[in-house]
Parts: structure tokens; C-alpha cells; sequence
């Protein structure tokens, strides 16, 4: 991407300007997605991004800039331009760079390059078809195909040099179904840190299924009345409870800022016993893993919770300096336009001993939340609002009817303290993570669980 020699001029013009530490960031990156929609295939986009990030730290303070013109005096002059909002101080001498080899924990068998739009169009209108064969009342299918292929490379003060490859693959599956009351939604989206195989291997008529049957259901249902009362919580996308009111409130960015509920409580018990939480940046092929992390750390397995006792946070350079941590390996950012920070990876509840049945027996009345939705967290407070895309009463100790309308409310560190049941059905499922860093791929998880008591709101 750039020269060894141009990498050490800049970071040495940096330091020689009063900065700490100084880091370069270079990224090329290919993005292309199609999206089918009614049938018709009515987008087709591919973009190609090319750029460098310089940050240089000057103490805790941290100074970024970017350009996607690689020119050594266009770059130099960008360095001396950020240097000049830092302290001045005396110059730190530069480590020779040296290039270190990274464990590849995810494999692309086909490549995207080698494979026709005439296939994956096909692909998008097998989706489609499958999913309308579920019943009349499907009113729309909207599938959608995205692809990345993104090449980084990183070199520091310290002497680090280091090279990734990317290669994201993720379908997008949604189904609108309607009986006279509205129209109801439901979808799929399955992702892997891999290439085309992940398509040529997916279950078509199991994704069109689940989708198709999920939004039939809830065309059928009725409203909640709400209220306080325990809840059964759904394995996999359920996790994204734990991932906005718990996750991000755990990541350094919010604890060095003390604007998270967990801040000074390491050491603490947070949770009951049969609690444990992890954020796996290891896992091969999954959506939110990673070889290093933007900052070029390996990734690693970081128990945030064990036994309900707060071990660790998630963190970055800065983060991990001025928490008084260790780096975790956590620094990300969606592209070279933004300065990393620390983000979450695969993140999820571990799984428990508990069975499904004893969970719905426990309640005589209550909510099981089987698909949750979309919703809001402020990560200061921990308290969240999520809506349920698709929900069962349960009535005597069986699940009865399905209820659309309701929403899960409640604060994340009060409601860990309300987990007393886990299964042992553990799902990881892939999703977008946005924060100060940019939009970055992540996984939440869980087994299905049981909540005591929860606010949910209903009609």
C-alpha cells in the first residue's frame, strides 16, 4: 500500500514533533451488495475506498486525521498538521519497523472475484420464491446479498508493522405478512468472517422458513397487555439486550469517561452465580472475529463476567492507559476515516445448565420474547427500550397465544441481577454495531434465559 520508507518518515516527522506515539492505518477495501426487492432485482452496488489514518498521542490526548491520497508530502504534511494541536514535548526516538506475522483464523474457499452476479442473482431469487410458497398472506420478500473484502496494514512508533485481509459474507432475509390488522415483519440475517462458500452453503428453504413462518404468526396475534413479569428470553439474537445495556457500557470508551454504571466495580459481584459473559474476538469464521484489531493486537477471549463476578472491560490503547487495564485487543473502527476505539466482537452470554421446559413451567404468567427487534440503550445508564419481533404469552406454566406490540424496558446491570435460569442452547448471531468509531460487524448470543421480573410495555 505504501513503502516501508514513507510509513517511517511519517511516524518518525511525528515524533519528532513532540509526540508519544504515532500510528498509521491504510486500508483497501472492496464493498458490493444486491438487493432483491418484490422480485425485482433493483440494486447493484459496488465501491472501492482506498485511505490512511495518522493519530498521534500526545500523553492522553489523542490526534487524528486522514487522506485517501498517498503521497509521502501530502501525508508528512498532514502529520505536521495534527502535531501542531499536541503539546509540545521532547522528541521519542523510532523503532525500526518489523513486519510480524498474524495467525489467520479464518479461511476464504471461494472467492467472491470468481463468482457470476448471474449466480447470485439466481440465489436471490431462490429466497424469494421459497418464501412466498409459506402462504398468500406474504406480501413482500426482500433479500439482499453483501459482500467486503478489506486489506489493512499497520505500523506504529513501537516497531510494529502488520498486514490483514478481511473477507465478510452476510444474507439478508426479511418477509412481510398481512391478514387485515396491519402488516407484520420478519427477518433473517445470517453473516460469516469468510467468502462465497458461506452462500453456496446456506440452507435456503430453512432461512425462508423461519422468516416466512415468523411474520404469519405474528400477522395472527393479538396485543400484549403490559406490565411487570417474568420473561422467557430467546436464544441468539436475544443477546442484543446484554450487547447494548451491558456490552457498552463495559467498553473502556464509556468507563474512562465514567459514564457507565460498572465503572470501579471489578472485582464485584454484578450478577447471580450462574452468570458468565464473554467477548470472543477468536472465534474462526464468525461475524465479529478478527486476526488483530485495528491498532493490530491479536484478538483474544476476554471473560467480561464469570460466575457474576465483573472480571474485565474491553479495551483500546487509550482506554486500557487510563482505566489502569490491560489492552484486550478490542480497538476497532469501521474504516481508515475514524480513530479506533474500544468496540465489542462476539459477545455473549455463556451457556447454563437450565432446560427450556422448567424456564416456561416457572411462570404462570409471563412473556417469551422467542425473536427480539430493534431498539435504544443510553450507555451511561444502562437503560434500554427493545422492541420483541416475536413474542408468546405464556399462561399456566405453557406458551399460549402469540402477542405482537410488546417491548422489553429496563436498566442492564438491574437485570443481570435478574437472570435465574440458562440454557444450554447457546446461538451467536450477526449484526451492526455503531458508536463513536463507526459502524463495525459484531455478534451477540445467548441461550435462552430467564428474566424474574421485567418491565414490558404492550396496548
Amino acid at each position: 500500500m505504501i513503502s516501508q520508507e514513507t510509513l517511517s518518515k511519517i511516524l518518525e516527522h511525528g515524533l519528532s514533533r513532540g509526540a508519544d506515539f504515532a500510528e498509521i492505518f491504510t486500508e483497501d477495501s472492496r464493498v458490493s451488495s444486491i438487493n432483491l426487492l418484490d422480485r425485482k432485482i433493483d440494486q447493484i452496488q459496488s465501491l472501492n475506498s482506498f485511505g490512511i489514518g495518522i493519530r498521534l498521542l500526545f500523553g492522553d490526548e489523542a490526534y487524528y486525521g486522514f487522506s485517501s491520497d498517498p503521497d509521502e508530502k501530502v501525508l508528512l504534511n498532514l502529520t505536521g498538521n495534527l502535531a501542531e494541536s499536541g503539546r509540545s514535548g521532547a522528541p521519542t526516538d523510532l523503532k525500526p519497523l518489523q513486519t510480524r506475522p498474524i495467525e489467520d483464523i479464518h479461511h476464504v474457499s471461494v472467492n467472491p472475484e470468481t463468482v457470476s452476479d448471474r449466480e447470485r442473482v439466481e440465489l436471490l431469487r431462490h429466497f424469494d420464491e421459497s418464501t412466498r410458497r409459506h402462504g398468500d398472506a406474504i406480501q413482500q420478500v426482500n433479500a439482499n446479498m453483501h459482500e467486503k473484502h478489506r486489506t489493512v496494514l499497520i505500523a506504529n512508533s513501537e516497531g510494529l508493522m502488520v498486514e490483514d485481509s478481511r473477507d465478510y459474507a452476510r444474507m439478508r432475509l426479511s418477509a412481510i405478512a398481512e391478514k387485515g390488522d396491519g402488516p407484520q415483519s420478519a427477518s433473517e440475517s445470517p453473516g460469516v468472517l469468510g467468502g462465497y462458500e458461506f452462500f453456496r452453503d446456506i440452507d435456503v428453504d430453512k432461512l425462508s422458513e423461519e422468516a416466512a413462518h415468523s411474520a404469519l404468526r405474528m400477522a395472527d396475534a393479538g396485543y400484549i397487555d403490559g406490565g411487570v413479569m417474568p420473561v422467557v428470553l430467546g436464544s441468539g439474537f436475544g443477546g442484543v439486550i446484554f450487547h447494548e445495556a451491558c456490552g457498552h457500557p463495559l467498553e473502556t470508551e464509556a468507563i474512562r469517561k465514567n459514564a457507565s454504571p460498572f465503572c470501579g466495580k471489578i472485582g464485584e459481584e454484578v450478577a447471580r452465580p450462574i452468570l458468565t459473559a464473554v467477548d470472543d474476538g477468536t472465534l474462526a469464521q464468525h461475524w465479529g472475529s478478527l486476526n488483530i484489531d485495528d491498532e493490530g493486537r491479536p484478538a483474544q477471549r476476554t471473560v467480561l463476567i464469570e460466575n457474576g463476578i465483573l472480571k474485565n472491560y474491553l479495551s483500546d490503547r487509550i482506554g486500557a492507559r487510563q482505566v489502569g487495564v490491560e489492552q484486550t485487543g478490542s480497538a476497532r473502527r469501521e474504516s481508515y476515516q475514524y480513530a479506533p476505539v474500544s468496540r465489542m466482537r462476539n459477545t455473549f452470554i455463556d451457556k447454563g445448565t437450565d432446560s427450556f421446559d422448567d424456564m416456561i413451567r416457572s411462570i404462570d404468567f409471563g412473556l417469551y420474547a422467542k425473536k427480539m427487534g430493534g431498539g435504544s440503550v443510553n450507555p451511561a445508564t444502562g437503560e434500554f427500550n427493545f422492541a420483541v419481533q416475536e413474542g408468546y404469552a405464556i399462561r399456566g406454566g405453557k406458551i399460549a397465544e402469540p402477542v405482537r406490540g410488546a417491548t422489553l424496558i429496563g436498566k442492564g446491570f438491574e437485570i443481570l441481577t435478574r437472570i435465574s435460569m440458562i440454557g444450554s442452547d447457546l446461538e451467536l448471531s450477526a449484526g451492526m454495531c455503531g458508536a463513536s468509531s463507526g459502524w463495525v460487524p459484531t455478534t451477540v448470543g445467548q441461550p435462552t434465559l430467564k428474566i424474574d421480573s421485567i418491565l414490558v410495555g404492550g396496548r
